[in-house]
């Protein structure tokens, strides 16, 4: 099924001048003292194992030694830009205790942990190859979704900060039949809003282990929120369905959850809600939201024929014939979230205007 769905390789797509541009004004362009080419110099690796001893597809560099200390220099520095005011007054309070790199995926990340000597506390920072179709999806994500996502871009190298939680494939093999009734319709219900929200906003390839599960605790229940951490797919595929995570078989144990534990008026329910709550975030973020489009409507992230194919099969669904005219990628998202909100943006009579 996923052979039918997801292309086997997607295209990384260069920063465009307008997109550069929105970058600029949203102080996500900055200077770097290193780019992902620098770290691609490493002399030698090791595999990282997990606990079962299982491939992670990771595995920890080394760099010779005339250039480490210059390198572990400028990721502090980097570290700094990404999560301080980027002065080099916490330098000496760092330590980078492992750079690793991803032999998966289309970016092939290297993933830096930096701690803090004083107190051992430590975070991840991910440093990659930058592309169009990611940077998207990632401001995407921060305008639309109840996330919020840092991440840096200097020419073509992107630095992003980590998203906390457990990945969505061993959530679902570890955890998922440990649940209480509760708590698996908490997560059903959190299932059908992601699985909304990556429709109306374009983002495919939800593969369990392409999001991650975060448990909050609540004063008398516990939480749950289903956050992407892939956005290389925003935009690119032909085939509506991929952008439904319900569609992929790696996501068979929540669809079945969800059909078991939650009512068809309960499914309408929760996305509607999340059509309603998709038009607000976009109407509140309008301005901002228009100067995205407008780069991606300028922008060439996807093919003729996946266009064509997408912009077909959404008018089919939905009936608006604003989708048939769309000639790219950044019309159809600019479509699609005109027609949430245009249907879907509750006019209150309470609040006072």
């Amino acid at each position: 099924m996923d052979k039918k769905l997801i292309s086997k390789k997607k295209p990384a797509y260069p920063i465009t001048p307008s997109l550069s541009e929105y970058l600029t004004a949203q102080g996500r362009n900055i200077k770097i003292p290193i780019f992902y080419d620098d770290l691609l110099r490493f002399q030698g690796a090791v595999e990282i194992l997990d606990e079962n001893d299982n491939d992670t597809l990771w595995i920890s560099t080394y760099f010779a030694e005339h250039e480490r200390n210059e390198i572990e220099y400028s990721l502090k520095q980097m570290y700094s830009i990404l999560h301080s005011d980027g002065s080099d007054s916490i330098i000496p309070y760092l330590n980078i205790d492992s750079i690793d790199f991803c032999t998966f995926g289309n970016t092939k990340p290297f993933r830096i942990k930096v701690r803090n000597v004083l107190n051992d506390n430590y975070l991840y920072l991910y440093v990659k190859k930058a592309d169009a179709s990611r940077i998207y999806g990632l401001e995407l994500e921060h305008l639309l979704s109840p996330n919020h996502i840092t991440f840096l871009v200097h020419q073509d190298t992107l630095v992003e900060e980590h998203i906390s939680g457990i990945a969505g494939d061993t959530f679902i093999s570890d955890h998922l039949d440990k649940l209480s009734d509760q708590d698996k319709r908490a997560l059903a219900k959190e299932f059908v809003k992601f699985n909304e929200r990556c429709f109306v906003r374009l983002l495919a390839d939800m593969r369990s282990y392409n999001y991650v599960v975060v448990i909050t605790q609540d004063f008398d229940r516990i939480q749950y929120r289903i956050r992407a951490v892939d956005f290389d797919q925003q935009s690119y595929e032909g085939n509506p369905k991929v952008y439904k995570p319900q569609f992929l078989k790696e996501n068979n144990a929540l669809v079945k959850l969800s059909l078991e534990v939650l009512a068809p008026e309960s499914i309408d329910q929760y996305e509607k809600e999340e059509r309603s709550l998709l038009a607000k975030r976009a109407t509140v973020e309008h301005e901002r939201l228009e100067h995205l489009l407008s780069c991606m409507k300028a922008d060439k992230i996807s093919t003729p024929a996946k266009i064509k194919q997408l912009k077909t099969g959404l008018f089919d669904l939905v009936g608006d014939v604003n989708f048939k005219k769309s000639k790219n990628m950044g019309e159809l998202l600019e479509n699609a979230i005109d027609f949430i909100v245009r249907n879907y943006k509750n006019e209150n009579p309470y609040i006072i205007k």
